[in-house]
C-alpha cells in the first residue's frame, strides 16, 4: 500500500490522500442495506480533472480497483468499497462552471449538489428538472451514475434526458469527451446515454453539460383519498388516457399513509387506504386540477382536496416528502425500486400487499404513479434472523413480480450490488454478454467499480 500512496501523493495535494482507517471506513458504503462493503486502501479527494487522471493512471499501473463516489445517498450499494480499492470521492469538484440562458444549458463538475444547481438555474429563470428525493444532498455525478429520477419525472423525465455531453476519465487516464452543446446532434454512437446509468463501471464523470428548461410556475396540488389502491390506480390511468400531463402524480398506500399520520399528525382519516397527489404547473393548472378532481371522484375517491394556493400545495406535498422518513421510524427498512407499465400499477400494488401478508411483514408502498415507478419499503426487525430472512425473501418476490408484469427491477436507483442477479434475469444471456463486452472495451483490466451491475 505504501507504493500506492506514494504514487498518489505525487499528483495530488497531501491533504487529498487519506489512509486513516477510521476515515476510510466512513466512506466504505452508501445507504443501501444488505450490501457488502470492503475495506478501502486509500481515500482520495481530487479537485480537478488532471488529478482524477493521475488517480486512474496510478490505479491502472498498479492494477488497483477504483470505486467512484458522490454523496453516497444511493440505495443499491453502487458506491460500496471493495477490499484494497481506491475510493475516489468527487465531492470537492463542486463548481458550476457555466450557465448559458441562450442555449439553456449548464456546465458543472460532478460534485455539484442537485439543489444547488436548481437554485442557480432559477436565478436565470431556468430550471434543472430532475429532482431525486435526496436532491438537497445528492450530487449531479451520482445522479448521472445511477440515472436518477424524482417526483417530477412524469412530465419532465429523468436525468438521462438532460445530459447533453460528458467529460469522462477512462480507466487508463485518457479523457473522453462525448455529446454536444447543440440542441440537436446525432454524430456517431450515443456514448453519452451509454455512460448515464453506468454506475462508475465505465469511467469517471468529471464534467457534465446539462440541458435546462424555462422555470415553470409553482405547482397547484390536489389530494384525493381512496378506499383502495385499485380505485386510485384507475384514476391514474384515466388521467393519463385523457391526455393530461401532470407535473407530479404520487401514490401512497394505507401503510404509508398511517406512518405519515403517526409521524406528523397530517389529519388524514384512518379509512384512507390510498392517497393520490396530483400537481400541475402549466398556465391552465386550475382548470386541469378541477378536471382531475372530477376524474378522481368518478373513480371512487372518498375525498378530494384541491389546494387553493402554493402554501396549501406545499402542505399537501409534505405528506409525500415524509413517506420514507415515516416508514423508517417503524424499523429497519429495505427500499425496492421496481417500475411497471402504468396499466399494471394496480396489479403491482395488489401483489405487494399479498407478499406482505404471506410474509407477515409491514410493507409500505410509495409510488411515482405517473410513470409506474414503485418504491415498496419492507419494514422488519433486523435483530430477528427469521424476520430478516422473510424480508429478504419478500424483496426477491417483489422484483420477480415486477418482471412478471412487464416491468424493470430498477427505475431510478440503479443495480449496484443489490440487484446484480436480477439484472441478468431482466437482460437475458445475449443482453448480458453484450453489456460485458462493452464493459471490457472501456475497462479491460476490470478495475472500475468491480463487482457492480454486471
Amino acid at each position: 500500500m505504501s507504493d500506492l500512496v506514494d504514487r498518489l501523493v505525487q499528483g495530488l495535494p497531501e491533504d487529498a490522500v487519506v489512509v486513516d482507517p477510521d476515515v476510510t471506513a466512513a466512506y466504505a458504503r452508501d445507504m443501501a442495506g444488505f450490501c457488502a462493503a470492503g475495506a478501502p486502501a486509500v481515500l482520495v479527494f481530487p479537485r480537478d480533472v488532471e488529478q482524477v487522471r493521475h488517480v486512474l493512471r496510478t490505479a491502472t499501473a498498479l492494477r488497483v480497483p477504483v470505486v467512484p463516489q458522490g454523496a453516497r445517498t444511493g440505495l443499491s450499494g453502487g458506491a460500496n468499497a471493495v477490499d484494497g480499492c481506491i475510493v475516489l470521492s468527487l465531492v470537492k469538484m463542486d463548481q458550476i462552471l457555466e450557465i448559458d440562458p441562450v442555449d439553456r444549458l449548464a456546465v458543472v463538475e460532478p460534485g455539484v449538489v442537485n439543489a444547488v444547481l436548481s437554485r442557480a438555474a432559477g436565478e436565470y429563470g431556468l430550471a434543472y428538472p430532475p429532482d431525486p428525493s435526496s436532491w438537497e444532498s445528492c450530487t449531479i455525478g451520482g445522479n448521472i451514475a445511477t440515472g436518477a429520477g424524482g417526483l417530477c419525472c412524469v412530465k419532465y423525465g429523468v436525468t438521462g434526458e438532460y445530459v447533453l455531453g460528458l467529460d469522462v476519465v477512462l480507466a487508463d487516464g485518457r479523457l473522453l469527451r462525448t455529446g454536444r452543446r447543440t440542441a440537436k446532434g446525432v454524430a456517431g454512437y450515443d456514448l453519452t446515454r451509454l455512460l448515464v446509468g453506468s454506475e462508475g463501471t465505465l469511467g469517471v464523470v468529471v464534467q457534465a453539460t446539462l440541458a435546462l428548461r424555462p422555470e415553470p410556475a409553482p405547482p397547484l396540488v390536489l389530494a384525493a383519498e381512496f378506499a383502495g389502491t385499485d380505485a386510485a390506480c384507475a384514476a391514474v390511468c384515466e388521467v393519463m388516457a385523457r391526455g393530461f400531463t401532470p407535473s407530479l402524480m404520487e401514490l401512497m398506500d394505507a401503510t404509508t399513509v398511517r406512518a405519515v399520520n403517526e409521524m406528523a399528525a397530517m389529519g388524514l382519516p384512518a379509512s384512507t387506504q390510498a392517497l393520490l397527489l396530483v400537481a400541475f404547473d402549466g398556465p391552465a393548472q386550475e382548470a386541469e386540477l378541477a378536471a382531475v378532481a372530477e376524474i378522481c371522484r368518478t373513480a371512487g375517491a372518498t375525498e378530494v382536496v384541491p389546494a387553493e394556493d402554493r402554501a396549501e400545495s406545499d402542505l399537501l406535498l409534505q405528506a409525500r416528502r415524509l413517506a420514507l422518513p415515516a416508514l423508517d421510524r417503524l424499523g429497519t427498512t429495505m427500499i425496492d425500486d421496481v417500475a411497471v407499465p402504468r396499466s399494471r400499477l394496480a396489479q403491482m400494488l395488489r401483489g405487494v400487499a399479498e407478499i406482505a401478508e404471506r410474509g407477515g411483514l409491514t410493507i409500505g408502498v410509495v409510488s411515482h404513479a405517473g410513470d409506474g415507478n414503485t418504491h415498496p419499503v419492507v419494514v422488519f426487525d433486523a435483530t430477528d434472523p427469521q424476520e430478516t430472512a422473510r424480508a429478504e425473501q419478500s424483496f426477491e418476490e417483489i422484483m420477480a413480480l415486477g418482471l412478471e408484469l412487464g416491468g424493470t427491477v430498477t427505475g431510478e436507483h440503479g443495480i449496484g450490488l443489490l440487484k446484480r442477479d436480477w439484472l441478468a434475469r431482466e437482460l437475458g444471456p445475449v443482453g448480458l454478454a453484450v453489456q460485458r463486452q462493452i464493459k471490457s472495451v472501456f475497462d479491460p483490466l476490470g478495475i472500475m467499480n468491480p463487482g457492480k451491475t454486471l
